[in-house]
């Protein structure tokens, strides 16, 4: 029984649980955005040019227009969702304020749906409408709780402090090293850094870890190659006479 226990209390049953995954899940994504885009920056500039001046320039502009990005899209994307979730919540009030017995008769008919019997299913409805209707009608037709709706504030700061986790590490790498060392050392740093960041995501959503990691470890390697490969290009002197 112990056991049961102990294996069933670290289940994701609980609602919240469920958010704050995705949550991470969402960190992790951002983190991996930082990691790529600005390596992809730096190892561009830095295999054009020796100069330090240019590879810090254009490595700060990517980290901080990055996060800045990040967390203005995540801002439009969250608001729009909680702008709908509010007119969803005020469209079910409104709804049963003016037709409750209609209301009632819909969440039965949606308790029998789920393999209730009918008098059951009017039982359930009946309570659980005296004891909150507008949060039973919000679990049962939107799967919604009024008391989580989303804050677009939270999700584009969590959003922007992710990828700036991400992106510190290639812009320390490529700005601080000796010039030899830069493009290699940020290659095998960005490469391990990757794999971290898609071993956890793996982790966290419930899959095996290699295919995913090895979908991030080739994405990420193939934008170094090609912003190296541009940058040579773009640095050789003679295109440049």
């Amino acid at each position: 029984m112990k056991d049961q226990e102990a294996a069933h209390g670290v289940e994701p049953h609980d609602r919240n649980v469920a958010e704050r995954l995705n949550w991470l899940r969402a960190g992790v994504l951002g983190a991996n955005d930082g990691i790529v885009s600005v390596a992809a920056v730096v190892v561009g500039v830095a295999s054009a040019t020796t100069a330090n001046l240019p590879i810090i320039t254009a490595g700060a502009a990517a980290v901080i227009g990055g996060a800045i990005s990040m967390a203005l899209g995540e801002y439009v994307s969250v608001a729009s969702a909680a702008d709908s979730q509010r007119a969803l919540i005020e469209k079910e009030r409104a709804e049963l304020r003016d037709t409750p017995e209609a209301e009632l008769e819909e969440l039965t008919g949606l308790y029998q749906a789920k393999g209730l019997k009918p008098e059951t299913a009017s039982q359930v409805a009946r309570e659980l409408t005296e004891h909150d209707a507008l949060l039973a009608h919000l679990d049962a037709e939107l799967n919604l709780d009024p008391d989580e709706v989303l804050s677009p504030w939270h999700a584009a700061f969590a959003s922007a402090i992710a990828f700036l986790t991400g992106a510190i590490l290639p812009f320390v790498t490529a700005v601080f090293l000796p010039g030899p060392l830069k493009i290699p050392v940020t290659f095998v740093a960005v490469l391990l850094a990757l794999a971290v960041t898609g071993a956890l995501g793996a982790k966290l959503g419930g899959a095996p870890l290699l295919r995913p990691t090895l979908r991030v470890l080739i994405g990420g390697a193939a934008a170094l190659v090609v912003t190296f490969a541009i940058g040579s290009w773009l640095g050789d002197s003679s295109l440049m006479q």
